[in-house]
């Protein structure tokens, strides 16, 4: 029987399972474990029609608005967005469903992942950055990968406030691996930098410093990186790139590796993705960083030109020399991060984290006036976690009728925290805004 979505027919499945010597299906999936299948049907609804299943989805939005302040962040940013980001990345010149991963692409998308490719270097000090990656998350897990291969060590030290999924991604890539990722202590909030002697065991490949960390907390960059390189550790840093704004950058501080997530750089929360993965590095790390590198040359007339110029996929190279099969790059994401680093300018880029920044310390002012309590106190960049008189979840289902979205409740992953929100607050509030959700937050207390 035909499927309406699914074009191959009974008489296509056996003729290819023929093809290739094999009498069913079950047949093609003997080497999978019994204990590892499903062994039961998905349980999927019904299947509908384009117009019910439409009518479905806008029932569903319809019953569940959208907040109008929304103070989430925990790895996806609310940020300003010039309009002349959207209007040049939805030219069609750029704005295609392919991504464009083939040398002969055309020289337009070449010079623009070439200038992309240019601005995170300078935005993170470091001579060479990638054509960009998936996410902030995977560009972490690639560098991890990539230092244990150059190492040949497979123990990395990461911090206990880990955003949890970072930490998620990092062990779903490094277990195959047999990559160990120890814990570091903290104090008030911060890794312990005193500490760090303490957990070393000799086989350690690099440290890993989010910055800010899952809390919103700002690390003490140039003591961790100083402790780490007195101990001949490489640096991996993990980073907001808005923090640049206010904090010198890692690369400057002697970080190995830079990595973070582009979505603040012009680029929607859009329900998740798609993001984009930073990725900068030393030089020692150019024919081993993951994905690809444009770079810049004349052409035989003697024009400046651009050509993808390193790829580490096993597709490009020999097998035994690749170093990441990562295949794409987020080419439109990339552009738009160009686009909006270039329409702000060094001054527009510094001014806008200040503000992100003001509107955060100014919302944490006046709700310890409330007589709420910091989790931490210890500096903040835009997001901080305060303690509630009741479970965050009370707090959330009260407000969030009245179009306020508090923060996110850190009971999601920590029991112990179930009396915790973490609030971000960008450049993006008026002062309005924020007095409004100090308001109804301060009539619930």
């Amino acid at each position: 029987m035909n499927h309406p979505y699914l074009p191959l027919t009974e008489s296509h499945r056996r003729s290819m399972l023929e093809k290739i010597g094999l009498s069913s299906f079950e047949e093609l999936l003997k080497d999978i474990p019994q204990e590892l299948r499903l062994n039961r049907p998905l349980e999927l609804p019904p299947a509908l029609t384009e117009i019910e299943l439409r009518r479905e989805f806008e029932t569903l939005f319809a019953s569940q608005p959208a907040p109008s302040l929304s103070f989430l962040g925990a790895g996806s940013y609310q940020h300003f967005i010039p309009a002349l980001v959207d209007n040049l990345a939805g030219r069609s010149e750029f704005y295609t469903a392919y991504t464009p991963y083939q040398p002969e692409i055309s020289q337009g998308m070449l010079q623009a992942i070439f200038e992309y490719q240019t601005l995170i270097a300078r935005l993170f000090d470091l001579p060479i950055a990638n054509a960009s990656l998936y996410d902030g998350p995977t560009a972490l897990a690639e560098a991890v990968l990539m230092v244990a291969k150059e190492t040949k060590k497979h123990r990395f030290l990461i911090p206990g406030l880990l955003s949890p999924h970072l930490k998620r991604v990092l062990e779903t890539y490094t277990k195959p691996w047999n990559i160990e990722l120890a814990a570091l202590p903290e104090d008030n909030g911060q890794i312990e930098v005193s500490a760090l002697e303490n957990c070393l065991n000799g086989s350690e490949a690099a440290l890993i410093i989010q910055n800010p960390n899952y809390f919103g907390i700002i690390e003490n960059m140039p003591e961790l990186i100083k402790a780490a390189k007195s101990r001949h550790l490489l640096v991996i840093c993990y980073v907001h790139p808005l923090l640049m704004g206010i904090v010198e950058s890692p690369g400057a501080l002697g970080a190995d590796i830079v990595v973070g997530e582009g979505q603040p750089l012009g680029i929607p929360v859009s329900y998740g993705g798609p993001y984009l993965g930073l990725f900068a590095a030393g030089e020692r790390f150019l024919r081993k960083i993951p994905g690809r590198i444009v770079g810049e040359t004349k052409d035989r007339t003697g024009k400046r030109a651009f050509v993808l110029t390193l790829q580490t996929r096993e597709q490009h190279i020999r097998r035994e020399k690749a170093t990441s099969n990562i295949c794409s790059n987020q080419a439109l994401c990339a552009l738009r991060a160009a686009i909006y680093l270039t329409v702000l300018g060094p001054e527009g880029f510094k001014e806008t984290a200040l503000r992100a920044y003001s509107n955060a310390h100014y919302l944490q002012a006046e709700l310890m006036k409330l007589g709420l309590k910091p989790l931490y106190d210890a500096p903040f960049f835009i997001e901080f976690a305060v303690r509630l008189p009741k479970p965050a979840a009370f707090y959330q289902q009260k407000l969030i009728p009245k179009g306020i979205f508090p923060g996110l409740d850190l009971g999601r992953y920590d029991p112990t925290l179930n009396d915790a929100l973490l609030i971000c607050a960008t450049e993006v509030f008026s002062k309005e805004e924020l007095d409004t959700f100090i308001s109804e937050l301060g009539g619930l207390l």
